[in-house]
């Protein structure tokens, strides 16, 4: 699609129907941006102390025997 165009054929049902709500999201760009969120998380003070905390309440619960 050079164009960004888009053509939907729509079903004779909605025929009768005012409004159809078309989403369009570009997963490759949303997964992107997410991965670099994640990449700069790993220097972040506050959440590699929240990271510690979950950690540290694993370790307890992990040496619990059921």
């Amino acid at each position: 699609m050079s164009n960004n165009q888009l053509i939907i054929n729509l079903p004779e049902s909605f025929s009768n129907k005012r409004r159809v709500l078309v989403i369009i999201d570009d997963d490759i760009d949303e997964v992107n941006e997410k991965l670099l969120l994640l990449k700069q998380a790993t220097n972040d003070p506050l959440f590699l102390a929240d990271i510690q905390e979950v950690k540290e309440d694993f370790n307890f619960i992990d040496s619990e025997t059921i």
